[in-house]
């Protein structure tokens, strides 16, 4: 498995896969995700085998040194391969070599799977946000302290 930054050409991929890992409401349309990764704070990782793209991640650098994670995407076919961890290992480093102090990110309140893989990497459940998601479906908010 390969990690690298994102090309314009991935968009169609991603998008594709964003729409096939998450319900509508909760995926992203075509536009959001290509302003995500556009921002000149963000940054994207694309994981791939064999030029098939397997997943991504979307960062971004916010206020007071906090990395807000946008979206991890894994396709069902890769899922339970360290995937997730190598993605996640690469953000929570760019976090740490530009000086940031907190990663933050929300998940689907029914999202048990992400809630355990995220709590294993350290981060803690902090809030609850009701109808975050389009379709009404609360977030927990998830925070890890850097450093």
């Amino acid at each position: 498995m390969r990690l690298r930054l994102f090309r314009p050409e991935d968009l169609p991929n991603l998008y594709a896969i964003d729409q096939s890992c998450f319900a509508p409401g909760i995926s992203y349309t075509r536009e959001e995700l290509a302003a995500f990764i556009g921002h000149r704070r963000s940054q994207t990782w694309v994981a791939e085998e064999a030029a098939e793209i397997a997943g991504f991640l979307i960062a971004q650098r916010e206020p007071r040194k906090i990395l807000h994670i946008v979206t991890i995407d894994v396709l069902e076919s890769w899922r339970r391969r360290g995937l997730g961890s190598l993605m996640m290992d690469a953000a929570e480093q760019w976090a740490v070599d530009n000086g940031l102090r907190l990663i933050g990110l929300e998940t689907a309140l029914s999202n048990v799977a992400a809630q355990k893989f995220y709590q294993k990497r350290g981060y803690v459940k902090v809030d609850e946000i009701e109808a975050y998601y389009a379709d009404g479906t609360t977030a927990w908010v998830m925070v890890k302290q850097l450093g």
